[in-house]
């Protein structure tokens, strides 16, 4: 697992948390079909906004800042949550919205063995 070269114990922590989540070894609440967070797991916020501006503060001013940017994310487990954060974060930032599309597959698979994944993920 990647986390284990940062020597970083806060992220090796919240990596076993992740594991033993997805591994289904957190109890289930029968009534209500959902897990509880350790308290150290994550910082609860109460909305969108308040997600938004705790991982990017004052995204006016840094949005162009590849490394700032570089260091922040936010993890959504629903496409739609995913569309939502990214409505609301483009529509803090001045300017004109770009929108990109691409395909990660070939449509010959000759080609497919031409490139290599670094290719691929840049």
């Amino acid at each position: 697992m990647r986390v284990a070269l940062l020597n970083d114990t806060s992220a090796k922590d919240f990596s076993e948390q992740l594991l033993t989540i997805g591994n289904g070894q957190v109890p289930v609440d029968e009534s209500s079909g959902l897990i509880s967070f350790p308290n150290n797991f994550c910082n609860f916020v109460s909305s969108k906004d308040e997600l938004i501006n705790n991982v990017f503060p004052n995204i006016i001013s840094y949005y162009k800042n590849n490394e700032w940017l570089s260091e922040r994310a936010i993890l959504a487990a629903k496409i739609k949550d995913v569309d939502d954060l990214n409505y609301i974060i483009q529509n803090k930032i001045i300017g004109t919205m770009h929108s990109f599309k691409f395909i990660d597959c070939f449509t010959n698979e000759d080609e497919a063995t031409t490139h290599t994944t670094i290719q691929l993920n840049f």
